[in-house]
């Protein structure tokens, strides 16, 4: 009953016409409490993210004066809602890094590391300044000098070093606590009635929303915007290099799990395909089961975005069947006698579009053998298969190749040293291929 009741809730959170219903709902009960369109705003000074997405944020503000944009000087939550914040930091350094250089966005051109040193001073400065007008601008100001490195720009900024302030951490608490009791856990993220959009991946959505009613001040294109969603698109050559036959496997660290990961599927072999790649796909175990926590408003936002971004794609979506435990085990197994007999392709997909899109339980032989017979696969067979337990060390082995890679989540792109984490950084990885095959720069394994 539990289950089903689970299955029934989630059918209404990712219905598309329920989406739009709520969405109607929540306007017209702005328009009667008369209340003005009020964009929450959570902002991190150290995190590189949150720049990214001021830069963007100050053109936007611009152009959509009806829109009221109330800024957080926030802290993401750790613990469960951040297993390795370590790694998860570091990372965010180099992600931004790339991502900067392809939108043209400056990035630590002004210094080689943000200006750490004054990270506190900088704080202290913005909680003194949070509740102002202008508080927008300065904080989009701030987060520019932080993260170009511009030490002499600070200086101005501050004018002098004060003290530390209590009140400060006391500030930053409280918005974080205010992020979690609305819903989420990660700054550089947006909120609209009841709906989140988290970094530049999703600002689209956002602005997408923004134009359904029509509250742009001018007519034309917002240049940037525009920018950004065209870089974000993937594109892929029309013939297949002929020194991409020198490159390394393409690889994609995987999860029967994580929605995202079966979402990337299609792109990944595309981009396999269009550059005559070897595809290797390295399957482990959900973070759950490799000792990590999953919070349940975290998975609530995943199951919310990944369900966008299937319409975006075309990936049917929707109707999920938890795969945890039992069922993630059987797949991997499954996987690798579908890969001894040449189908791991079909296998993949339609193990993920039965999980995602089709609510049916691959922990059972009923729902393994429906899986089974969609990719072309011998039931009788694969059900043998699925007592080998030689696919443990494999997984093991390929979380470990993860962790070197300086990751720890699905899904991951990478190709020799060059790694990027989610799979809306298919873009991205393409265009790094791209340059390999052109003799850009690159360190291949």
């Amino acid at each position: 009953m539990k289950r089903h009741m689970r299955g029934l809730y989630l059918a209404w959170l990712l219905d598309s016409r329920a989406i739009a219903a709520r969405r109607t709902v929540r306007e017209i009960l702005r328009t009667l409490m008369f209340r003005k369109r009020t964009v929450d705003v959570f902002l991190q000074l150290d995190d590189p993210y949150s720049y990214l997405l001021s830069h963007y944020l100050a053109v936007i503000r611009e152009q959509y004066a009806k829109i009221t944009f109330r800024y957080y000087l926030g802290q993401s939550l750790r613990g469960d809602y951040m297993p390795e914040p370590g790694l998860a930091a570091e990372y965010a350094v180099y992600d931004c890094k790339e991502l900067a250089r392809e939108l043209g966005v400056p990035f630590l051109d002004v210094g080689n590391t943000p200006v750490v040193e004054y990270r506190r001073s900088l704080l202290d400065f913005l909680a003194e300044e949070h509740d102002e007008e202008d508080f927008p601008d300065t904080f989009t100001r701030a987060l520019a000098l932080y993260w170009r490195g511009d030490s002499e720009g600070v200086q101005r900024m501050l004018g002098r070093v004060q003290p530390e302030r209590a009140e400060t951490s006391v500030l930053v608490g409280r918005n974080q606590l205010l992020l979690r009791k609305m819903g989420h856990y990660s700054c550089a993220t947006l909120h609209y009635q009841g709906e989140w959009y988290a970094g530049t991946d999703r600002l689209p959505y956002f602005v997408d929303r923004l134009d359904g009613w029509k509250l742009k001040r001018f007519d034309e294109a917002v240049t940037a915007l525009a920018s950004l969603r065209q870089a974000q698109k993937l594109s892929l050559p029309a013939t297949r290099p002929s020194r991409a036959a020198a490159l390394p496997p393409f690889e994609l660290f995987y999860s029967f799990r994580s929605p995202y990961s079966y979402l990337s599927l299609e792109r990944v072999f595309r981009i396999a395909d269009a550059f005559g790649l070897r595809l290797d796909v390295r399957p482990v175990l959900p973070m759950v089961m490799r000792g990590m926590k999953v919070p349940r408003a975290k998975l609530r936002y995943i199951v919310q975005d990944a369900n966008r971004e299937a319409r975006k794609h075309g990936v049917a979506f929707g109707r999920i069947a938890d795969s945890l435990g039992r069922g993630a085990e059987r797949c991997i197994a499954a996987f690798y006698y579908a890969k001894g007999e040449g189908r791991e392709r079909d296998f993949l997909l339609e193990a993920g579009k039965a999980i995602f899109a089709d609510a049916i339980d691959v922990a059972t032989d009923d729902g393994m053998a429906q899986v089974a017979e969609r990719a072309g696969l011998f039931w009788p067979d694969l059900k043998k298969s699925l007592a080998d337990d030689s696919w443990r060390d494999k997984a093991a082995a390929n979380r470990e190749a993860l962790t070197e890679a300086g990751l720890w989540g699905v899904p991951v792109l990478k190709i020799g040293s060059i790694a990027f984490w989610g799979q809306d950084r298919d873009w991205l990885i393409a265009r790094k291929i791209e340059d390999l095959c052109h003799g850009g720069e690159g360190i291949m394994e």
